[in-house]
């Protein structure tokens, strides 16, 4: 093996075979523009021949300090970003606008600490770190501070010195409580992700709902209960379950829950769509009819919302539009930018089927 390491062709190797400097060899890689196309291409063909690969990309960024990488830092596993349709959207977003500018992306999966372990972030061969949906009190977020890298963030947490993009959360649970408010309803259960990184579920009591450490989810639950505060309805009269994240089946299992308590609701406001949809198969689970015996709100407005069964009610947030801000603000920093203030984009409510007036 070690003899197969020292006839391993390098760019020395190409450059003697060519007779040119090693920078030229180099530059037929990096810097097509610098040669002609004459001697590039003589280059690259020798190359071929030797069985040269081109320069490791590794250690041109432990040469040059610079992985020409954008780190994207998850709340959890790796299965939320392909299973989860609101990020996957924002991903994308993301991803259209970073592709095509030779940057790679690295994305790094979360763990109980609510983002991903200090040592990942650490090993991560990135020039900007965007965090999507952190706790305040992320290990991962100290990691980032300890490597110097700038920070754009998603959502949450709001961090001083870095760049952020975020929608108007308190705004939005507020126009679906007002929606359901002006139907007629007067009972009111809350599905609510995550309120402490500590991967509990279940029924929420009034100390858990202080000093919650992910801003989408206070500025939700605020929304909602603030808004039904000041109709008249009491926020501890109001159920809320708490689901360990923005999954359909944890929906289910927490309207359940909801829908069979003693006054039964005659709304759920939903802090997702994802949450909202399985409290719709929860109602048929339960034999009720949606909007007839139950309304239902979402937030998000994923594709799937339109075609539900029946179409939801939601809150609808720009997804795409959030990942391609959150991109550009990468991108402005990794060219030496300063972190501009925080963009906050427009909700607005779409109001369809699964809502109706209480009678």
């Amino acid at each position: 093996m070690d003899s197969d390491r020292r006839r391993r062709p390098t760019l020395d190797t190409v450059a003697a075979a060519v007779g040119v400097s090693r920078a030229t060899v180099s530059n037929a890689y990096n810097r097509p523009d610098q040669l002609s196309s004459s001697l590039r291409e003589r280059i690259l063909e020798t190359a071929r021949s030797l069985g040269y690969a081109g320069p490791d990309p590794v250690a041109r960024s432990l040469a040059t300090r610079s992985s020409a990488a954008v780190g994207f830092m998850l709340p959890q596993g790796l299965r939320g970003a392909f299973t989860d349709p609101a990020l996957s959207i924002v991903l994308d977003g993301l991803a259209s606008t970073v592709d095509g500018h030779d940057h790679s992306l690295v994305l790094m999966p979360g763990d109980a600490t609510g983002g991903p372990r200090p040592s990942i972030v650490t090993r991560a061969q990135a020039d900007v770190m965007v965090a999507y949906s952190l706790p305040d009190t992320a290990p991962a977020l100290d990691a980032v501070a300890a490597r110097g890298l700038p920070l754009v963030v998603i959502d949450q947490p709001v961090l001083p010195g870095s760049a952020r993009v975020e929608v108007q959360d308190y705004l939005g649970a507020s126009l679906a409580a007002s929606c359901l408010l002006g139907l007629g309803h007067s009972s009111f259960g809350v599905l609510t992700f995550s309120l402490h990184p500590d991967g509990v579920s279940g029924p929420v009591s009034s100390e858990r709902r202080s000093d919650v450490p992910f801003r989408v989810s206070r500025d939700r639950l605020g929304g909602y209960l603030d808004t039904l505060e000041k109709a008249g309805v009491q926020p501890d009269n109001v159920p809320v379950w708490e689901t360990r994240g923005s999954d359909r089946e944890l929906g289910r299992l927490g309207a359940r829950w909801l829908l069979t308590r003693t006054p039964r609701p005659s709304a759920l406001l939903c802090a997702s769509d994802q949450l909202a949809f399985g409290a719709l198969q929860a109602a048929r689970d339960l034999g009720l009819t949606v909007p007839r015996d139950v309304s239902v709100v979402g937030f998000d407005d994923v594709p799937e919302a339109a075609y539900s069964d029946p179409p939801l009610t939601t809150v609808r947030q720009p997804l795409a539009e959030k990942g391609r801000r959150a991109g550009e603000l990468a991108l402005k920093l990794l060219a030496g930018g300063r972190p501009p203030r925080p963009t906050r984009l427009d909700v607005s409510l779409v109001e369809r089927a699964s809502t109706a007036s209480r009678t």
